[in-house]
C-alpha cells in the first residue's frame, strides 16, 4: 500500500494548534487570492481578512506572505492560523501512561476528542498533549471516537511515525475493547445467544464511511470488510439499577463505528450510544451516562526495538455489573 506523505506546513504549531491549509483555484472570477478567500469565507468580515493579508498572516507554501494584490494562480495553497473560538472546557482529563522518545500512550476520558474537530479545538487530546509535553511534533497514530474512552497512541517524532502507523495498517496491533449494553430480553445464561447466534460470536458485515454523514452505512450486498469477535464477560445489575450485559470485543478490522454497529446488529446496542441502532436528536453531553465503550488493551511488537509492548487502561465502565466493581 502506498503511503501518502502529508504536505509540510510552512508555519509552526502555535499553542498546540497547527495551521490550516486552503486550496486556491488557479482560475476563476477572482482577480486575486484575497478576493477568492473573501468569497470563500463570506461569513467573515472582509475588512478583517484584508487586514490579515496586509499583516502577512496568510502565507504560501514557501512561507512567503501573500498580499491582498497577489494574483490568482500564483499560489495553489495558502496557510494561516484560525481564530480560536471560545470553548467550554471538557471537564475530564487524559492520563499519560507512557512516554519515550518515539511514543506516547494516554488513557483518554469519555467526551474528549482525539484530534480537533467541530467545535473542539484546544479541547482535544492532541492539542492538550502538545502543550503539556511541549512537543509540537506529536501526532495520533490512530483515533478513538470522542465518546469512547481508553488507550490512544501518539507518535512523538516524525522520523519514526511511519513505523508505528504501519503496525495498524498491517493489522499487527491486537486491540481489546469492553462495552456495556442493556441485557437483552429473554437472556438465558445457560445457553447465551445474541441475535440467535451462540456466543462467543464473530460478526462480519460491510461498513462504508461517507463524507459528511454522521453514521457509517452498512451494505449487506457487498463482501464483508469488518469483523469483530464478541464474548460475554458478565451480566448483572449496574450501580444505576440497569440490567446489563458486559462484553469483550476483539476487532480484527478498524472500520468507522465498527464496534457500535456490530453490537447494535446483534441486538445489544451500547448504552449511551446516540447513533446506533437509532439516530437520536442532538443533545448536550450526558455526563451521567457516557458511551459505555472502552479501549482496554493494545499489544504489539515494537517496530524499533523488537520488544513486546502491552498497554492496559486504568479506566472502567460505570455501567458494568456491580459484582465487577
Amino acid at each position: 500500500m502506498m503511503m501518502l506523505v502529508p504536505m509540510p506546513s510552512p508555519l509552526p504549531v502555535k499553542n498546540g494548534v497547527g495551521p490550516t491549509r486552503l486550496r486556491v483555484p488557479t482560475s476563476g472570477p477572482w482577480a486575486t487570492v484575497a478576493e477568492y478567500v473573501i468569497a470563500r469565507f463570506d461569513h467573515l468580515d472582509a475588512d478583517d481578512l484584508h487586514r490579515r493579508f496586509d499583516a502577512g498572516e496568510i502565507v504560501g507554501t514557501d512561507g512567503s506572505p501573500i498580499g491582498r494584490g497577489t494574483a490568482l494562480g500564483a499560489h495553489p495553497f495558502v496557510w494561516y492560523y484560525r481564530d480560536l473560538p471560545a470553548e467550554n472546557p471538557v471537564p475530564f482529563h487524559e492520563e499519560i501512561l507512557h512516554v519515550d522518545d518515539h511514543l506516547v500512550v494516554i488513557d483518554k476520558p469519555h467526551f474528549l476528542p482525539t484530534t480537533p474537530s467541530g467545535r473542539y479545538l484546544r479541547e482535544s487530546a492532541l492539542v492538550r498533549l502538545r502543550v503539556r509535553l511541549d512537543n509540537p511534533d506529536l501526532a495520533p497514530i490512530h483515533r478513538l471516537d470522542r465518546g469512547t474512552a481508553g488507550l490512544v497512541m501518539f507518535s512523538a517524532r516524525p522520523a519514526t511515525r511511519g513505523a508505528y502507523q504501519s503496525l495498524f495498517e498491517k493489522r499487527l496491533v491486537t486491540k481489546v475493547y469492553e462495552a456495556v449494553s442493556a441485557r437483552p430480553h429473554g437472556w438465558d445464561p445457560h445457553a447465551p445467544t445474541l441475535a440467535g447466534r451462540a456466543v462467543p460470536v464473530t460478526y462480519r458485515n460491510h461498513i462504508e464511511a461517507r463524507r459528511g454523514e454522521l453514521r457509517a452505512v452498512v451494505d449487506d450486498s457487498r463482501e464483508p470488510n469488518a469483523e469483530t469477535a464478541v464474548e460475554v464477560r458478565d451480566t448483572g445489575v449496574s450501580s444505576s439499577g440497569r440490567a446489563v450485559l458486559h462484553t469483550v470485543l476483539r476487532p480484527h478490522t478498524g472500520r468507522m463505528h465498527q464496534l457500535r454497529i456490530h453490537l447494535a446488529a446483534l441486538g445489544v446496542g451500547i448504552l449511551g450510544d446516540r447513533l446506533y441502532p437509532d439516530l437520536l436528536p442532538e443533545a448536550p453531553d450526558d455526563h451521567c451516562l457516557p458511551l459505555q465503550l472502552l479501549a482496554r488493551e493494545l499489544e504489539f511488537t515494537d517496530p524499533l526495538s523488537g520488544m513486546p509492548r502491552r498497554f492496559v487502561t486504568r479506566r472502567t465502565l460505570g455501567e458494568a455489573p456491580m459484582s465487577e466493581h
